[in-house]
């Protein structure tokens, strides 16, 4: 529960989990089925787009120019990363290489790609010691594989705490014992206290829970499976002794006319009757486990009567249990039954008033822990990337939504990363937003960064392979590491298992792409994407394949807490600032053209290159240099790139206005460090044809300012990425110390009519991408297309993206995923918005085709349509006056069959009462010491029949990072308060039977001023109704 207004409230049947739209990802693997945040893949369930992309684009639009792009400032000689991607002789070995057993293992944690392998060999005690991470996902195992020691025998997990509240027990009945040593549970059980139990108050704080509401759906199936199977049978068993009663008697008893006869065979046959029932009408709401908390004079005790999950009645007493107390105190774990293998800690609030039971809500976040810092000393080819490395988990991801993190969750987990003086930390969620680096989450973020130096690293993004499809915050915030997912040769055979690798490492098709809405590149940097990790105790099993940029991110973050082993260990400072640069300008590109930067990011990260440059420059200024842009005469709006999209931008040059600005961390000395900085900057362009740039640049602390002139007239149509890059006169060997990237998409104008695009005769292999953009006609409202393949053996698997940015608007995006058995011909449609460029983006997956040397051959054609509505919703408002709708094929005749369907009705609500009350709990104390204030708006409803009801709030709904609000979530409960729905920016509809209800509103941010002008806020109840057919 979030707050005590929700305590008395309870349960009138288990929680519904609540999918997320499925534009968002889980996390951000191979596993089925995306859900909405966590960012991976893999066969268990998922909740992130799709598997895989490469780019190895011969799009007509990239042409054959190469432009020299900086990357690497470090230039070596050597092939020590060579069999890692990007091209080379080294590289082409792949084709004829085999595993053994060795190599077979590392592929499963891949390592050696970003060097990781090289530099712990090169120093043994730099391996992740000293270096703290914490963990923001869906929580993690204190039990599973490698999750219990670190290499130097120290705790690995320091804290399990569950920052969305969604395990949270009111506790604040307080019981004394009889003489007997027995109280009353909240369950309403006699249970008996332990004598052995220190309780100098005599007071027992008591609360209980629905034990389905701490597991995960797949648990919860798994347990209502067995416990069905169990009570089959006992069931069966009793059907079988009535039948048995029943037919004793009639043998007995061969005429019945007695009344009294009557009656006894009546109740055998009603008893058969009933039990037969009972089978047809199961509904197994899961057991209820009692929770007891204390204080033993020292600390917190916690214990638990689990005896309604354990098939031994004798078994789950209360007074059997060992108590727990809070993890970072004992670190210590239980487990509810061996049925369920579900492992849990405790920890408690408020003086014993709120227990949090924490479990996980799904595999993902102890998957992404044993990929950061697993440690398995029998078999040391399966450690994660830093198994020296110590973590703390904090759960964002909410059990009662299926795993969607909400703001409430990811506040206080960046509070705990704080309080434990974290070095780092791995969030591998995140969803597609309006605004990119905006919002009260970025807010708290750069204060993390800036003020506590804390290094955030984050995923992409799995909704590629289209561009600006990177997701917030990993994508989007310039203060986090955004990480694409790479695949390597030797992952591909081992981990993959594919019947031919490639020969060489490319990124995930799936991967996200940048550039963002305003021009930032998106990605980072590039990490190995999948890994066979472990997995929670529940899941019956050790380890378990998964990939996605979920993957790539605690990767690269376990590459970093490397660098900050070695860092602490010789003294070197530790800031994000120069962390990120090193890791920039180390990284080995990924494929051979510009653009794909936009892919990559700067490419694959390096452990080893990146502590050479961190060494060598270690005496310069932990400095992050800030870019702000406007177009010349434009005071709005401000950007961090050049992103020219739409056909009008790319008919004449423009001049930007760039404004540089060194950013220090806070406490930095004005003395010592802002009056002395001073560099001289040498401006480079990729490209001196399409961009103008000053040739010198003296920075101060203060900032400066120059411009440049694009002049995109002579390109052809297609996609071109360029940079301009500023290099320390004085140090040219420390690489771009700024980039400004300039992203071109100029697209092909239709002229034809009716509209018609083709592309003939596309070749595809394994992980190539063809790009091909267009201007979609004013008055288009929809498109068909026709995909043709022909020319190969095998089946082939195609991902078709479209994509079009429109002003103040999430990117309107197509996905399909097609896969083609043999040449054939498919059609689909979709919506699109005149005027606006569109983006079609086709992809052969990275791993379909392998092993067939067939180039599939497609051909793709695009028909535009158009029908113009003076109005596409009409608002009945009781009035007998007929509604005029004009209509108007735009472009070509068409034929109209209008339809028109009454099936919402859409009520407004103000509240009938506003309570804003100070969260007395130290989770909810941000770093800066200001205590968040919750603002809980009720409103009350009546239905008169049953209906499916959704909550509606149009300033909330649909945004966790792109809102200045830090959180929101709901309840729905009758009048005798049992609760019926809840959720947050996401709502869902909810089933109702006809009644009365009270929906509870919580708002939270730290202004009180903010949170006073939500008082009155209106809320809509969209109501499902019977479809009605209306008449024309």
């Amino acid at each position: 529960m979030q707050t005590s207004i929700f305590n008395v409230l309870t349960w009138a049947k288990p929680p519904v989990t609540l999918l997320a739209p499925p534009f968002h990802t889980f996390p951000s693997l191979l596993i089925i089925a995306p859900r909405r945040k966590l960012k991976y893949n893999n066969n268990f369930k998922g909740r992130t787009k799709k598997e895989g992309n490469f780019h190895r684009s011969r799009s007509g639009s990239r042409g054959g120019i190469c432009r020299a792009m900086p990357c690497s400032s470090i230039v070596t000689t050597d092939n020590t990363c060579a069999d890692v991607g990007g091209g080379g002789e080294e590289n082409g070995r792949f084709r004829k290489f085999k595993l053994n057993h060795s190599t077979f293992l590392a592929s499963l944690m891949p390592k050696k790609e970003i060097g990781a392998d090289r530099f712990i060999e090169a120093h043994p005690f730099y391996d992740g010691r000293g270096a703290l991470i914490a963990i923001f996902d869906s929580g993690v195992d204190p039990a599973a594989a490698g999750l219990q020691l670190t290499s130097d025998g120290k705790p690995k997990i320091l804290d399990v705490i569950d920052c969305t509240g969604s395990g949270d027990v009111d506790t604040s009945n307080v019981v004394k014992a009889d003489g007997d040593g027995r109280i009353r549970g909240a369950s309403g059980a006699s249970l008996v206290v332990s004598s052995s139990w220190k309780n100098p108050s005599g007071e027992w704080h008591v609360g209980y829970k629905l034990v389905y509401e701490l597991f995960t759906d797949s648990l919860t199936s798994r347990l209502k499976k067995e416990r069905k199977k169990k009570w089959d049978e006992k069931n069966q068993e009793e059907i079988a002794k009535a039948v048995m009663h029943l037919d004793k008697f009639e043998q007995k008893h061969t005429k019945v006319e007695d009344p009294k006869l009557k009656r006894v065979r009546g109740d055998l046959q009603n008893r058969i009757d009933i039990l037969r029932n009972q089978a047809d009408t199961y509904d197994d709401k899961g057991p209820v486990i009692d929770a007891v908390v204390w204080h033993d004079g020292e600390v917190c005790r916690v214990a638990l009567d689990t005896q309604s999950l354990e098939d031994d009645t004798k078994s789950g007493k209360l007074a059997d249990f060992v108590p727990l107390t809070n993890y970072r105190i004992e670190r210590k774990y239980g487990i509810f039954s061996k049925l369920d293998a579900c492992t849990f800690v405790v920890n408690v609030y408020d003086e014993g008033n709120i227990l949090s039971i924490v479990t996980d809500s799904s595999p993902h976040g102890t998957h992404v822990a044993g990929i950061a810092a697993a440690f398995h000393p029998q078999e040391p080819l399966l450690n994660g990337v830093a198994p020296g490395a110590q973590l703390i988990s904090c759960k964002i991801g909410d059990s009662r939504l299926g795993s969607m993190e909400t703001g409430t969750g990811l506040t206080r987990a960046l509070i705990a990363a704080v309080e434990h003086k974290c070095d780092l930390i791995n969030m591998s969620y995140g969803e597609p937003t309006l605004l990119p680096d905006y919002g009260r989450f970025v807010d708290l973020v750069n204060e993390v960064v800036n003020e506590h130096r804390l290094i955030f690293v984050s995923s992409a993004g799995n909704s590629g392979p289209a561009l600006s499809t990177v997701g917030a915050p990993g994508g989007t915030s310039s203060s986090i590491i955004g990480v694409g997912a790479y695949v390597s040769p030797a992952m591909a055979a081992g981990a993959h298992s594919v019947v031919e690798p490639p020969a060489e490492g490319l990124e995930y098709t799936w991967s996200s792409r940048g550039p963002t809405a305003d021009g930032d590149l998106g990605v980072c940097i590039s990490a190995p994407g999948g890994a066979v990790a472990p997995v929670p105790t529940w899941t019956l099993q050790g380890r378990m394949l998964m990939n996605g940029t979920s993957m790539a991110s605690p990767s690269a973050c376990g590459g970093i807490a490397l660098l900050i082993s070695a860092m602490k260990a010789e003294g070197i400072t530790v800031s994000p600032y120069s962390v990120r640069k090193a890791l920039e300008n180390t990284s080995i590109p990924v494929g051979g053209l510009p653009e794909d930067k936009l892919t990559t990011g700067q490419g694959l990260m390096q452990v080893d290159k990146a502590y050479e440059y961190i060494q060598k420059s270690q005496d310069f200024p932990c400095v992050w240099y800030q870019i702000k842009i406007n177009q010349s005469g434009k005071s709005t709006p401000t950007s961090r790139g050049i992103y020219l999209r739409e056909s009008t931008a790319c008919q004449h040059s423009t001049e930007w206005a760039v404004q540089i600005e060194p950013k220090f961390h806070e406490g930095a000395s004005k003395l010592d460090e802002l009056v002395p900085f001073e560099e001289c900057i040498e401006l480079h362009s990729s490209d001196n044809a399409v961009l103008r740039v000053p040739e010198y640049l003296l920075l101060t602390h203060n900032g400066r300012s120059f411009n440049i002139i694009v002049d995109p007239m002579n390109l052809r149509d297609g996609l071109h990425y360029y940079e301009v890059y500023g290099i320390d006169c004085k140090a040219p060997w420390r690489g771009p110390l700024f980039r400004i990237p300039i992203t071109i998409t100029k697209p092909k104008v239709v002229m034809n009519r009716p509209p018609l695009v083709s592309f003939s005769r596309m070749s595809f292999l394994p992980g190539h991408i063809e790009r091909r953009y267009i201007e979609v006609p004013l008055g288009a409202s929809w498109v068909e297309a026709t995909i043709r393949t022909s020319g190969f053996d095998t089946t082939r698997r195609f991902f078709i993206d479209t994509i079009q940015i429109c002003p103040l608007r999430r990117p309107i995006k197509l996905e399909r995923v097609i896969t083609f058995s043999s040449p054939t011909a498919k059609s689909f449609a979709f919506s699109v918005v005149g005027g606006q460029t569109m983006e079609l983006a086709i992809a052969q997956f990275w791993s379909s085709g392998m092993g067939s040397h067939e180039t599939t051959i497609v051909d793709f054609e695009i028909v535009f349509h158009g029908i113009g509505v003076n109005r596409t919703e009409v608002v009945l408002d009781g009035s007998e006056a007929p509604i005029r709708i004009e209509a108007e094929a735009l472009l070509a005749s068409e034929k109209l069959a209008p339809t028109a369907v009454l099936n919402k009705i859409r009520v407004p609500y103000r509240p009938i009462e506003a309570k804003l009350c100070t969260l007395p709990s130290n989770r909810d104390k941000l770093p800066s010491g200001k205590q968040i204030l919750a603002l809980t708006l009720t409103y009350k409803f009546k239905l008169e029949d049953g209906a499916e009801v959704k909550p509606h709030i149009p300033l909330l709904n649909n945004r966790i990072y792109d809102t200045k609000f830090e959180s929101q979530f709901f309840m729905i409960s009758d009048t005798n308060k049992r609760v019926y729905a809840m959720g947050d920016c996401y709502p869902k509809s909810s089933k109702l039977i006809k009644g009365e209800y009270t929906l509870q509103l919580y708002l939270r941010h730290d202004n009180v001023q903010y949170l006073e002008k939500m008082k009155q806020l209106v809320l809509f109840l969209e109501r499902n109704m019977e479809e009605k057919d209306l008449a024309f």
